[in-house]
């Protein structure tokens, strides 16, 4: 890296497909390709909420190698310590792009970023990093990328903070123990997961008992979908903010869209209710959109939210046309 990020996001990135028309997929002939990763979707938030990112992962030597290195850079992110394989492919993956769900087909198995290993960890210098965000996807590609997690979560770690966000998939998990995931949050400083993914790794969604199992890291988000978000905070009680409505063009890409607003307002020092509404107000800007990673949301729609009282921002609701106030 040329110098030190306030965060550092590593894990896998693919080429991503999309339909660039209707119909059913089978059907469908003409695709957009862009990028996805949670990661790296995290890396790309950063800048434009003024936070320097950089994302590390291994891509192959090959044209959606090139083209996820060059465009995630150009969203801001330093991409200089990203490792290129010269004999594993970078993955890809198909997304059925719907407001109701997208169904996702990884094509994925063998790829260059499940290559890495704990020897990656020599090559970075993280002094000056403010925050290390890792996510459960990495882990379950290999044994080699399992000891990498491992191996940063287990170093000496300063005052840097290491964001675990759960990112449960089963179908990677297959012939894999996902019970490694709990252990693997108990060493992280801030763990963000949905409740059903906590009611598969921890046998709980609720807030109060996932805090009981899930003792060590000081602050837990347990995000209940479209419902909204609770934030346990050291021994603060439990602290529940509502979603934004918002007109959902697409679901995909929310989840690492709020851990962006919510590390940055972290960074910034806000108090714990904002930073709840500005990890909300980051995944509306991306509901209302295809990609991964939306436009921000106008400064002044998001001052006017925050300042919000409770039924001020339970009334509003984001579209396309903007801040539509009940």
């Amino acid at each position: 890296m040329t110098s030190a990020p306030d965060v550092l996001c590593i894990g896998e990135s693919m080429a991503l497909f999309v339909p660039a028309e209707s119909g059913p997929p089978d059907e469908v002939r003409k695709w957009v390709r862009t990028i996805g990763g949670a990661e790296s979707n995290v890396a790309c938030h950063l800048p434009a909420l003024g936070f320097a990112s950089a994302w590390v992962s291994a891509v192959g030597d090959d044209p959606f190698g090139r083209a996820l290195v060059r465009e995630i850079g150009e969203a801001g992110v330093d991409v200089s310590a990203v490792v290129v394989d010269p004999t594993r492919p970078t993955g890809l993956y198909i997304k059925e792009s719907g407001a109701d769900g997208s169904p996702v087909r990884y094509y994925r198995k063998g790829s260059a970023a499940s290559g890495m290993d704990a020897g990656l960890l020599g090559k970075l210098d993280l002094d000056g990093v403010r925050v290390i965000h890792l996510s459960g996807i990495t882990p379950a590609l290999s044994d080699g990328c399992l000891d990498l997690v491992r191996a940063l979560m287990e170093r000496p770690r300063g005052d840097t903070l290491v964001s675990f966000d759960v990112n449960f998939r089963p179908a990677l998990w297959t012939g894999r123990d996902p019970s490694v995931l709990a252990g693997l949050a108990a060493r992280a400083d801030i763990v963000l997961a949905g409740e059903d993914e906590a009611e598969r790794v921890w046998g709980t969604g609720d807030p109060e008992r996932l805090r009981a199992a899930v003792p060590g890291p000081k602050t837990l988000v347990v995000k209940h979908g479209a419902r909204g978000v609770t934030l346990v905070d050291g021994d603060e009680p439990p602290l529940f903010s509502p979603a934004l409505q918002v007109e959902v063009v697409e679901p995909v890409g929310a989840g690492d869209a709020f851990a962006a607003g919510f590390l940055a307002a972290t960074l910034r020092g806000d108090d714990p209710a904002t930073r709840l509404r500005r990890g909300h107000l980051q995944a509306a800007a991306t509901l209302l959109t295809h990609d991964d990673v939306g436009t921000p949301l106008p400064e002044s729609v998001v001052e006017t939210l925050l300042a919000a009282d409770e039924a001020a921002w339970a009334a509003a609701k984001l579209t396309d046309k903007g801040l539509v106030s009940g």
